[in-house]
């Protein structure tokens, strides 16, 4: 629900905004929604015994540095609409929507035994290659048995695991057979 609110939000920024402006918004947002995994902040914004004006404070303080018109004006206006908890939803759609207009994604890959930074790099380039955008992936070591690819914003999962190949060549064999 949250992120369906957030896009229209971000089609209003978007309609009076140009990349660069775009890409600084995103920044902001990026670092406000950070405050949202704070314990204590999250309690303040959603305690109902602090005014709207002390909330709407709270945030603008946290964004006077940028002095962005804009970005003062949405706030206050999230904190009008009582749509505070909006805010880590809209830098997540903020940046997932500057990373299409760019053609830059983040993937992940995951694996249980360890990825040479080389090999990292040709996964990288391939990819980027196929889908005519900038591509870059992160290693984390998990418990899969094998090596998974995700790049959650352009859709894209890629998996071999060693039992599903283990398997495949069994009912290979059994066919040949």
């Amino acid at each position: 629900m949250e992120e369906l609110i957030a896009k229209k939000y971000i089609r209003a920024i978007k309609s009076s905004s140009n990349t660069t402006s775009m890409s600084d918004i995103a920044a902001i947002f990026s670092v406000l929604a950070k405050s949202f995994e704070d314990d204590k902040f999250t309690d303040i914004m959603n305690n109902p015994n602090v005014s709207s004006i002390e909330k709407s404070g709270i945030l603008l303080d946290g964004v006077k540095s940028v002095n962005s018109q804009a970005v003062n004006n949405l706030i206050k206006l999230l904190v009008e609409k009582k749509r505070i908890s909006v805010i880590p939803a809209l830098a997540e759609e903020l940046r997932k929507d500057l990373a299409h207009s760019n053609k830059s994604y983040i993937g992940f890959i995951y694996s249980n035994s360890e990825i040479d930074s080389k090999v990292i790099e040709d996964l990288s380039a391939g990819l980027s290659k196929k889908f005519d955008s900038t591509i870059v992936l992160n290693f984390h070591k998990t418990d899969f048995n094998g090596i998974k690819v995700d790049v959650e914003d352009l859709g894209i999962e890629i998996d071999f695991s060693k039992s599903r190949i283990n398997s495949q060549m069994i009912e290979h064999i059994i066919k040949a057979i």
